[in-house]
């Protein structure tokens, strides 16, 4: 079975695996470097210093890219760890992209979830422009917990040239952010997409990191049956039927848009 968590060694590991990884995907592109988005949270945090590592400091692009709904603390974190990095960055207000956007089709104003996933795909295209301009790849900021249920936006964060930390869960997200050093209080900050005001992860999913990393590992991607897994985890088998469906139900979003099988 899977395992949830690495050992020191294994940490040291998936730091060069990565890195490793990064270097060849820009290199592989004849690109001149990264842009990332910076929200503040964990996962983005963990991708600008693993792209530093990667590429240098000097080669690292980061857009602080504040909503209305977006949180002061947040942003101010989101700089902060440019900073830190001392990596380069813009901080552009997309408000006013989004309204432009509700002007043009008045009829989804007051739609939570079509204007929140507007303002995820507002910033991608925002990272896409600087990326161009720049002749850089976008560094996705995504983890394989979100990923396997779908709890990223279609062209939005999704939209991006690679996953750095696609294949870790949040748990290990955090752990290797400690490894390399990102102060506590962003590695264990609450996840939050802040798509709409006081909008949390956890909230919106229905149950925490730990459980869903949990049942990812057993009954997901590991061996276990429902019910085996609920019994061993501790939790509802409800509860891992519905991971089960939001992991189905989503994998539109994890392949490539179809197309019908060629004719004979």
């Amino acid at each position: 079975m899977l395992e949830l968590h690495f050992s020191d060694a294994e940490l040291d590991e998936r730091h060069d695996h990565i890195t490793n990884f990064v270097r060849e995907q820009v290199d592989a592109a004849g690109a001149e470097g990264a842009v990332l988005g910076l929200s503040g949270g964990i996962d983005s945090t963990l991708v600008a210093h693993l792209a530093v590592d990667a590429l240098g400091a000097e080669n690292v692009h980061g857009l602080v890219l504040p909503a209305r709904v977006s949180g002061d603390d947040n942003m101010g974190d989101a700089e902060r760890v440019a900073r830190d990095l001392e990596i380069s960055y813009d901080v552009i207000e997309i408000e006013p992209i989004v309204e432009s956007l509700l002007e043009a089709y008045p009829e989804a104003e007051g739609d939570q979830m079509a204007v929140g996933n507007a303002r995820a795909r507002v910033r991608g295209v925002l990272n896409y422009l600087v990326a161009n301009h720049e002749s850089r790849l976008v560094l996705g900021t995504g983890n394989r917990s979100e990923g396997a249920v779908g709890y990223f936006t279609k062209y939005g964060d999704g939209a991006v040239d690679c996953h750095p930390i696609g294949n870790l869960y949040k748990a290990q997200v955090r752990q290797l952010a400690r490894h390399v050093g990102v102060p506590e209080d962003l590695a264990a900050k609450p996840a939050t997409a802040e798509l709409w005001e006081d909008q949390t992860d956890e909230d919106e999913m229905g149950m925490d990191y730990e459980t869903l990393d949990s049942i990812l590992v057993t009954h997901i991607d590991g061996p276990l049956s429902a019910g085996v897994a609920a019994r061993e985890l501790g939790v509802e088998v409800e509860t891992i039927e519905k991971v089960r469906r939001m992991y189905e139900q989503s994998m539109h979003k994890r392949r490539v848009p179809p197309s019908p099988d060629p004719l004979e």
